[in-house]
């Protein structure tokens, strides 16, 4: 990663933390990209560079994370079975999917956000479509798209399961065993 990229990543970085503590001080709705624009010291224009939309301030690591995850699923051993493959990886990437969900805060100031959910929601279907895709692509893979689909949909389940279980322990279960026990009772019986 040239310098370029990584002066890109820290102002993006440094964006949201900014635009997540205006967002838990005044609230979501009530804060403009005007307001974090002016104090981060940058202009509208420059903001929109960094971000398409104001939700996506605080989603705006997911489509690497999705192409990285993808990635990651292709290079699994391909007689490996789908499930454990995707379980491995996710179980692996959790914490670095957790990081870009900006903790405790953040989970909850999407949660209780009406256009922040949905965003969310949005974001999760685009990256649950290229793990899916990426299942597929795997090295001897006979995946039908529906059985992708749903083995995606599954995993997702799962760690959406975890995450809500971590927040109801305010942070203190531990998130690996949760996702572990998770993709253990959904295991499909193909």
């Amino acid at each position: 990663m040239g310098l370029r990229e990584r002066t890109r990543r820290a102002v993006r970085a440094e964006l949201a933390e900014l635009a997540l503590g205006l967002f838990v001080e005044r609230g979501y709705e009530r804060t403009t990209v005007e307001d974090i624009t002016a104090a981060a010291g940058l202009s509208r224009r420059s903001f929109f560079r960094y971000f398409p939309t104001k939700e996506d301030v605080l989603f705006g690591d997911v489509d690497d994370l999705a192409e990285q995850i993808a990635e990651d699923i292709r290079a699994r051993p391909g007689g490996e079975d789908a499930w454990a493959c995707l379980h491995a990886v996710l179980r692996d990437w959790e914490p670095r999917i957790h990081a870009a969900q900006r903790e405790l805060t953040g989970l909850r100031l999407i949660e209780t956000t009406p256009a922040l959910r949905a965003r969310l929601h949005q974001k999760r279907d685009e990256l649950r479509g290229r793990i899916a895709a990426a299942l597929q692509e795997r090295p001897g893979a006979s995946l039908d798209t529906f059985t992708a689909d749903l083995l995606t949909a599954a995993a997702g389940a799962a760690l959406d399961a975890g995450a809500r279980a971590w927040l109801r322990s305010d942070g203190t279960a531990d998130r690996t065993e949760l996702i572990d026990q998770a993709f253990t009772l959904l295991t499909p019986r193909l």
